[in-house]
This record gives structure tokens, sequence and C-alpha cells, in this order.
């Protein structure tokens, strides 16, 4: 046997490694065609949400003085249905912006209403427009406030709310609506209140949130709410022939002394319900159910300049004494709300209002 080895194969030869091709990080830059003689596209920046809001202010203090100069009057005849469609249509772009839908859709609906209402001259166009635009200024007057830790706080959001909701009354009347008094403030307080209560259904998660406390709220509210509008229709239907007199001459006192007659319905429910509401919105999600019926205070100055028979004096009087009625009743309000359910103790008290602080958008920002 022969002891030599084994012949062993050829190893095959390594095959080339094949290295990935690299491409290059930066692509081509594509220049413009000159020889065409088009020019290249620019992208405009979308501008920032504290931009956006700078400009929606600018929108409507330049649409307030388009209204101011048609009340004194100033200016050429059309210059206050202008600034109508420019607050309805800024004032329905904040409001979708606010309550998370889309604001350039409802903005544009707004928009066209308006230009349509002004073009063709239409009496229920112009009523239609001045009724959304009331309904619009109640609502956003709401949404645009924030949680308050204190009532100083609370009622600077009620100032607030109350403000947004004038300027959408020079803008419902801007609109030159011809109306029933009666019939356009029940329709404009019952639609916002609609409004109010659908968007709080989703800010307050249901009403599986209302809670213990925030449904013994909404019951007393409501019962106000209840009370107060049967008992103005019941007295002015049926009430008896002293009792009327006695009451206008009340209220003829007041006018002819103050100045103005207070609103029951926004001294006695709305500025408190905003007030009490934007306070325990600091503390709990059952505020939003609270504050659904601060739209009792906005709404009322909102369709307030409907009526032709008071004088613009006198309807801001009347906002004023009952924004301030409204407000010492908010506080007691908040004080036996405190007294109640709160801490014992000015030190705790106070520990309690720097521990307020419940996560919520700013004022700028979508809540939804």
């Amino acid at each position: 046997m022969s002891r030599t080895a084994p012949r062993r194969r050829a190893d095959p030869p390594p095959r080339p490694e094949r290295r990935p091709e690299r491409r290059s990080e930066r692509r081509p830059e594509r220049r413009p065609r000159d020889e065409a003689g088009t020019a290249p596209r620019l992208r405009l920046p979308d501008p920032g949400g504290r931009t956006k809001v700078s400009i929606a202010w600018g929108v409507v203090v330049l649409a307030l003085g388009a209204l101011v100069a048609g009340i004194v009057p100033v200016g050429p005849g059309w210059l206050p249905g202008v600034g109508a469609v420019a607050v309805a249509t800024t004032y329905t772009w904040a409001l979708a912006a606010r309550t998370g839908g889309r604001p350039q859709v409802f903005a544009a609906l707004a928009l066209l209403l308006g230009v349509l209402a002004l073009a063709l001259d239409d009496d229920a166009l112009r009523t239609g427009a001045a009724v959304l635009t009331c309904v619009g200024s109640a609502v956003l007057g709401v949404m645009a406030t924030v949680p308050a830790r204190r009532f100083g706080e609370a009622a600077r959001e009620c100032g607030l709310a109350l403000v947004i909701a004038a300027v959408g009354a020079l803008a419902t009347v801007g609109f030159e609506p011809r109306v029933a008094v009666v019939r356009f403030e029940y329709v404009t307080l019952g639609l916002a209140l609609l409004a109010a209560f659908l968007l709080v259904h989703r800010l307050g998660a249901g009403l599986h949130g209302l809670g213990r406390r925030g449904l013994v709220a909404v019951l007393v509210g409501t019962a106000l709410l209840a009370v107060t509008l049967a008992y103005a229709e019941l007295l002015r239907r049926y009430g008896t022939a002293g009792l009327v007199t006695s009451l206008l001459d009340a209220v003829r006192w007041s006018r002819d002394t103050l100045g103005a007659f207070p609103r029951p319905i926004e001294a006695v429910l709305g500025v408190p319900a905003l007030v009490w509401g934007c306070h325990m919105r600091a503390r709990r999600r059952q505020g939003w159910w609270v504050c659904a019926f601060g739209v009792c205070a906005t709404a009322p100055v909102a369709n307030s300049l409907a009526n032709p028979s008071i004088s613009l004096l006198e309807c801001a009087l009347s906002v004023l004494y009952g924004a301030a009625v409204g407000l010492l009743l908010g506080y007691a309000v908040i004080r036996a709300d405190l007294a109640l359910t709160g801490p014992r103790g000015r030190r705790s008290r106070r520990a309690e209002e720097a521990a307020a602080g419940r996560p919520e958008p700013r004022r700028a920002e979508a809540l939804l």
C-alpha cells in the first residue's frame, strides 16, 4: 500500500466581493429652467399659532372700527356690513380652531353666507347671518376662557367673555336683520345653549364624567334657567295688573336713576355660572358643565342690540350692572363651595390654591 496522502481537490477561487454602490447622499438640486423663463416656485412659511391669533385680533379690531363708524355714522353705508362679515368669519374660524374643528372650511362657509347676505340683500339671509353671528359669539366667549385658580382670575375670564360677546352684538346688528325681538332672543339663547352643551359633552368626557358635583350643578342650573324663563313668560302673559305695574315701576326707577336695569338671566345664572365654572376647571373637569351655563350671560349680551327701543348706552350699562351683580353671586358661590368641600384654615386654602393647576390647553390652542 502506498503511504502517500490522497490528493485534495483544489479549492475554488475566491469570488470577488461585490461592494454596494454608494449612492450620493445629496440629491442633485433641481434648478429652475432659465431657458423657458419660468420663475421658481416659492413656498410661503406656515404661520404659527400666535401669528394666526394676532392676525385674527387685528381683523377684529379693524372690523370693530368699521362697525363703530356705522353707528356714528361716518363713511359709506356698506362699511358696517363689511365689518359684520369680517367679525362673523373671524369668530367662526376662532371657534372651530378652539374646539378642534376645521377652521378653514367653516370660516369659508361663514364668509360665503355673509357675502351672499350683503350682495343679494335678502331679509332671510341677513337674519340667518345675524343669528349665526350671535350664537357663535356667545359660544366663543365661553370657549375662549381658561381655568382660574382665584376669584380675581375668574372675574377676568368672565370680563373677556362679555367683551367677545359685545363685539358680536355689534356684528349682529351690522347685518341689519328684521326680527321679532322676543323670538330672536329665545332662538339665539336656545341655539347657544345647545351648541355649548354639545361641545362640553366632549370636553367633559361625556355624561359619565359629570360626577355627583357636576350633576348637582347641572340640575340646579337647569332649574334656575327654567324658572327664570318661565316666570318671565308667565308674568308677561298672565300676570296681574298690580304685580306687573309694581315690577315695571321698579324697572322704570332703575332706568331713571341708574340709567339701565340689569338682565335677570345674566345676573342670576350666566355670570355666576361662568365665574364658578372657570374656578372649578382649575381643579376638576366637571367645571366645563358649569361653564356651559355661561352662555346665559354671553347670549343676552350678543343679542342686546337687536331691540331698537334701547339705546347703546343703556345696553352697555345693563351689561355692566348685570356683571357686577353676577360677580357678587359668583363670589358667594365659590366661598360656599370652598367652605363645604375645601380644606380648613387659611394656610390650607393657600396651599390648595397653589396646587390647583389641572392641565388644560392655552387660550390660543385647541381644546380637543
